[in-house]
């Protein structure tokens, strides 16, 4: 819990800096560091280190898609402009959005900007009308993603490995 605490209480708290999972990593560097100061193995390490700094990175996420899924609401926005930046997703593409009443919104979104969409088209977002996690959009109404199947997992093989890795360590006299 203390690789995804950060995170989560980030994201539930509306901090920005704490959402985005880097105190997470901390943590998860420290738990490899005392594994291997305790003579845990460093075949466990390595898995145990990717496991730790994938959980930090993946429980924000999930975080945000719960307060969209309880509280989002649901609206549908006009596409300004389209874009495609290669340098974070290749081929992904980016609609820059606006609400029925003009006022922009500040993040581009990606989910439900397909290869047809084009300025002037209507696309659906789901928004967090407290403002505690960034809008996004949806591929289809109605669409969230499944927002624990994934972090649940990791989360379970990190503390599963955790513990076979510290049990590991101790060793029994001959």
């Amino acid at each position: 819990m203390a690789i995804a605490g950060p995170g989560v209480a980030g994201t539930l708290a509306g901090s920005a800096m704490l959402r985005t999972g880097e105190a997470g990593v901390v943590v998860a560097l420290g738990l490899v560091l005392f594994l291997g100061v305790i003579g845990a193995g460093r075949a466990f390490l390595g898995v145990i280190a990717v496991l730790g700094v994938s959980w930090a990175f993946l429980a924000p996420k999930a975080a945000s898609e719960i307060v969209l899924l309880w509280r989002g609401q649901a609206q549908s926005v006009v596409v300004t402009s389209v874009a495609t930046r290669g340098d974070e997703a290749p081929g992904r593409r980016y609609c820059t959005v606006r609400h029925a009443d003009g006022t922009p919104l500040s993040v581009k979104i990606w989910r439900g900007c397909e290869p047809t969409t084009g300025p002037g088209d209507t696309i659906g977002i789901v928004y967090d009308p407290d403002g505690q996690v960034p809008p996004r959009g949806v591929s289809r109404p109605g669409a969230l993603s499944q927002p624990l199947t994934e972090p649940i997992g990791v989360g379970a093989a990190l503390g599963a490995l955790s513990a076979v890795a510290v049990v590991r360590s101790y060793r029994l006299a001959s």
